[in-house]
């Protein structure tokens, strides 16, 4: 039975011999999601990765904890290894939480271990997060959406399983067809992403945000443009984890970062996209 206080409802059990691969956002952990609250409270192990704030897995007194973070650049456990551990620990009859940063199914590999835990006769509930590239834009002020902006946005990451740029990537294609662009884990790969991205038509011009530690309290944000991007990262001294955005949508931060506002700033442009009022009457 949960430990936590939920609405009333009928809320799932996390039975014995079960995996929940949660997301668990972008790292506020007033971002989790009540079905993830819900199996933490549940839960006899908790397997987690390296971006899930320590505030989360104080909710799971009662789990044990094992740590599975992959980071770019250091030392990680095999994505194999951790897959059939979640196997292992399932036919051991535990109730098993695979808590991962953001939404397990946007660029964490949480259709690979699903697919494994499945192929092992392992019942599995998948349960949805926000993912950074939604929700760590927001926390900056920046709509990854804007009716005066973009119809389309492109997610993708910046490198592929061998840690290069993805080569699978049609970057000249991408620079095309969306008007928004948001990358993770691109800071590695910064030159080469904003070189092909100009190589393509992008203009040197075109707004670009850095967004580093998304919606936890050492969040970082720079705003640059696609021909300055590397020097002003370099300059900035900026760590991943990151989020890169590319497009016109960074604008509106200069009138939608309301962290500023709570702090009781001003709004830099009301009106960044210089339409005026008939923008806001349509």
């Amino acid at each position: 039975m949960t430990r936590h206080i939920l609405p009333h409802g009928d809320w799932p059990r996390l039975e014995q011999g079960w995996v929940w691969l949660c997301g668990a956002g972008p790292g506020d952990p007033g971002l989790l999601t009540l079905h993830a609250l819900n199996a933490l409270g549940q839960a006899d192990v908790v397997v987690y990765d390296a971006l899930v704030q320590e505030e989360i897995l104080d909710w799971a007194p009662q789990a044990e904890r094992i740590y599975a973070g992959k980071r770019g650049g250091k030392p990680s456990p095999l994505q194999r290894d951790i897959s059939l551990r979640l196997v292992a620990l399932a036919r051991e009859g535990k109730r098993v939480l695979r808590l991962k940063g953001g939404d397990p199914f946007v660029f964490g590999r949480g259709g690979e271990e699903a697919q494994t835990l499945i192929q092992n006769g392992i019942p599995v509930r998948i349960v949805p997060g926000i993912s950074a590239g939604i929700g760590g834009l927001a926390y900056a002020g920046i709509p990854v959406t804007h009716r005066d902006v973009n119809q389309s946005v492109t997610f993708v990451t910046g490198h592929d399983q061998s840690g290069q740029t993805p080569g699978s990537l049609d970057w000249e294609a991408i620079a095309r067809g969306s008007q928004v662009i948001v990358i993770y884990m691109g800071m590695k790969h910064i030159a080469q992403i904003t070189g092909a991205l100009m190589d393509a038509g992008r203009p040197a011009s075109e707004p670009v945000a850095v967004v580093t530690t998304a919606t936890t309290a050492s969040q970082q944000v720079l705003e640059t443009t696609l021909g300055t991007a590397v020097e002003d990262v370099a300059r900035s001294a900026l760590e991943p984890p990151a989020i890169i955005c590319v497009g016109r949508s960074v604008l509106m931060r200069q009138v939608l970062d309301w962290q500023a506002l709570a702090r009781g700033e001003t709004p830099r442009n009301l009106d960044p996209l210089g339409r005026g009022d008939a923008a806001a009457s349509a």
